[in-house]
């Protein structure tokens, strides 16, 4: 196709696209004339991605192009591209995913840490031990969970890792659901786009569905009619 096609398609203006294209985010297409070329379905998953990964994400374009270069590099491991894209593992500046044994030391490791932040990560790990969940080493979403913990204990709240099993038997729930909605898209670039899709702009929705459950048994437990 040509560029105003593949524009159409990807729904990503054509100067964007030549931008793309001088950064290096989107590969080249085959040139057929000095200066036309044509592009094919790759380009158009890869543009996709690129606009979720931006547009949905909020991703800088620098960003961007690490995972990219991860994503390329990953393009059989489903469930590390997955990871990639969605910020469940983080990205080198050379574009290469950390090593699966986590055997990469982290920043800062050494520096003692406050026993409050070493129960917290201890009741995160707990949790996910009671969960049977495997994870990688230190993902970021375990630093929030654990990050929320000391600060519920900083302000005299008496919460445990036993008291977000119930939410965390809800969490595996929706996890699952997201997964099987990308079983449609059998090509990695239109899985890694539709879970970036699926996780970044369903959570709003997720907690205002929250919140609206919220009013609902409130209005039965304390309601008056």
């Amino acid at each position: 196709m040509r560029i105003s096609e593949l524009s159409r398609r990807s729904g990503v203006s054509i100067p964007t696209i030549k931008y793309y294209l001088r950064d290096g985010l989107l590969p080249a297409g085959r040139p057929t004339a000095a200066n036309q070329a044509e592009y094919d379905e790759d380009h158009v998953r890869r543009l996709r991605l690129i606009r979720s990964l931006i547009g949905v994400r909020g991703l800088s374009v620098s960003a961007t192009k690490d995972v990219l270069a991860a994503v390329d590099e990953q393009q059989g491991d489903v469930h590390l591209l997955l990871g990639l894209v969605l910020g469940a593992l983080p990205v080198e500046r050379s574009g290469r995913p950390p090593r699966r044994d986590g055997a990469a030391e982290p920043a800062g490791a050494g520096a003692v840490e406050p026993a409050g932040a070493r129960d917290a990560a201890e009741d995160v790990a707990a949790l996910t031990a009671e969960m049977g969940w495997k994870t990688s080493p230190n993902p970021p979403a375990a630093q929030v969970v654990a990050e929320t913990l000391e600060t519920m204990r900083a302000l005299g709240v008496d919460y445990d890792w036993r008291s977000l099993v119930p939410y965390a038997e809800l969490a595996d729930r929706a996890a699952r659901l997201d997964l099987d909605q990308l079983r449609d898209a059998g090509d990695p670039l239109q899985q890694a786009e539709r879970a970036v899709l699926l996780t970044v702009l369903l959570e709003p929705a997720l907690l205002a569905l929250r919140r609206l459950a919220q009013e609902h048994h409130s209005a039965l437990r304390f309601g008056n009619g």
